[in-house]
């Protein structure tokens, strides 16, 4: 393998377009779970009816969570609508 060849893999590697949208769910992820983890103190908090007292970062990872599978869910869809349009 030349030297060309092995600068080109390397390139294409990151410009390549899923790795570039993968960077910044990378970055975003890794700060908001240091965010939670630091927030390690007990809390109240209300679900609908009973009160629960939980860590806070229990309840910030539930909530980090479940914005997650939002966005996969709506990804998902938005993709799927525009395979059905142009398919």
């Amino acid at each position: 393998m030349t030297q060309a060849s092995t600068d080109k893999a390397h390139r294409s590697f990151l410009s390549h377009p899923a790795v570039r949208r993968l960077i910044p769910f990378v970055l975003i992820t890794a700060v908001a779970l240091i965010f939670i983890f630091e927030n390690r103190s007990s809390v109240e908090i209300r679900l609908l009816i009973p009160m629960v007292t939980m860590p806070l970062w229990g309840a910030l990872l539930i909530a980090w969570a479940l914005g997650i599978l939002a966005c996969v869910f709506t990804v998902r869809r938005r993709s799927n609508r525009h395979a059905r349009r142009h398919g």
